[in-house]
């Protein structure tokens, strides 16, 4: 309740002044709606797993002075999960390529003069999302570098028109040295060897989320409680159905190539040894490793990975990729063997491994990767 007291103030006045007090009220309320819209975004911290979950959708506004913009939005999330007020900004810098159509960069907090790595993407909010999942996943084995995660979400612009955005440790990116190769080698066997599935004790094949490989949508869910199973289903069934069975591949050689590969991924092909569900980054090609400054590593030096398309399977699969594209020698063999050692039959598993690569880039670009799939599918049928 308001009073006001002055000499000579008439009921008619007074009046007068509670009217303008309650405009002016109402107008500070409505610039409040203009100046503090809502924010949809997800942050959690890289050294915690809890995550708050806001859905709220950022409005846009007539008054352009007042509106929230897409950096606005990162801040805030990365100020919540950060624990501290910061104000992004944009500078020079993008660290390594996006995937699947994200476009990236790098912003800076001038206050800490700190800088990070962003990706976003026009209504990607599920793809980077899911990229998030994929490191902080890697991240929490405490194994191998990868950018540690710091938030994600999205920038609502209009119901229909959204930016998806994660945002990322920034890395700064050097040599390998020449301990480098091996080095990579040991953390990726740490990562495999610590990174469990969280449903290892019932269906431990799979993700939380589905994610991409490149621009292909690849599924992880549901979890299977069969290696065999996910991957006939998930992997080799789904590209499958992308390319027409491999370019028109027969229904007796699709059928042939489905229960040879069955076989090829069974514990028995494998000497007995258990196939443990251990966290992949499942796009391990050469572009996708490096090396970066770390005071805190040998040599001041840390190799590190970064754009998966992570899920819990079969460590393999990660070994088997380093093989087609290059940027790996025999001293990662060595270093990654020096940990955790390969199966017996892990030659003939690479092949069935890489063909899912090599179908999915034939729905990427096209041209000779059909043929080369058919003539994997042959030597398959032929082990």
């Amino acid at each position: 309740m308001l009073f006001i007291h002055h000499r000579g103030v008439t009921s008619r006045h007074f009046d007068g002044i509670r009217l303008f007090i309650i405009a002016f009220v109402a107008s500070l309320q409505l610039l409040k709606g203009f100046v503090r819209p809502s924010h949809a975004f997800v942050t959690r911290s890289a050294s915690s797993s809890s995550s708050t979950i806001r859905t709220p959708v950022v409005r846009r506004t007539s008054m352009s002075a007042t509106t929230t913009t897409f950096l606005d939005t990162v801040s805030a999330a990365a100020s919540e999960s950060l624990g501290k007020e910061i104000q992004l900004k944009p500078t020079t810098g993008g660290g390594y390529a996006g995937g699947g159509g994200a476009t990236t960069g790098a912003l800076l907090d001038p206050d800490s003069d700190t800088k990070y790595f962003i990706k976003s993407a026009r209504n990607g909010y599920d793809m980077l999302r899911a990229e998030y999942e994929g490191v902080k996943a890697m991240s929490e084995t405490s194994t191998i570098r990868v950018p540690a995660p710091i938030a994600f979400g999205k920038h609502e612009e209009s119901p229909s028109n959204s930016r998806a955005f994660a945002l990322f440790e920034y890395l700064e990116f050097c040599g390998g040295g020449a301990d480098g190769q091996f080095e990579l080698g040991v953390a990726l066997a740490k990562m495999h060897k610590t990174g469990i599935s969280p449903k290892s004790d019932t269906t431990p094949f799979g993700f939380p989320v589905d994610n991409t490989i490149g621009a292909t949508f690849q599924p992880n869910l549901p979890w299977h409680a069969n290696w065999a199973d996910f991957w006939d289903e998930h992997r080799l069934g789904h590209m499958l159905k992308l390319t027409s069975n491999a370019g028109g591949c027969s229904k007796d050689q699709i059928t042939a190539l489905r229960a040879k590969t069955r076989e090829l991924l069974s514990t028995e092909a494998r000497g007995g040894d258990p196939i443990v569900a251990s966290i992949v980054h499942g796009d391990l090609w050469g572009g996708n490793k490096g090396f970066c400054k770390d005071p805190d590593a040998k040599g001041g030096i840390a190799p590190t990975i970064f754009d998966p398309a992570s899920y819990y399977g079969d460590r393999e699969v990660d070994v088997a990729m380093t093989y087609l594209f290059g940027g790996f020698n025999g001293d990662f063999y060595n270093g990654y063997n020096s940990v955790w050692p390969l199966s017996e039959g892990h030659e003939k598993r690479r092949t069935v491994y890489n063909l899912y690569h090599i179908l999915n880039h034939d729905v990427l670009f096209g041209g000779g990767y059909v043929r080369q799939a058919q003539k994997m599918i042959q030597e398959i049928l032929n082990y």
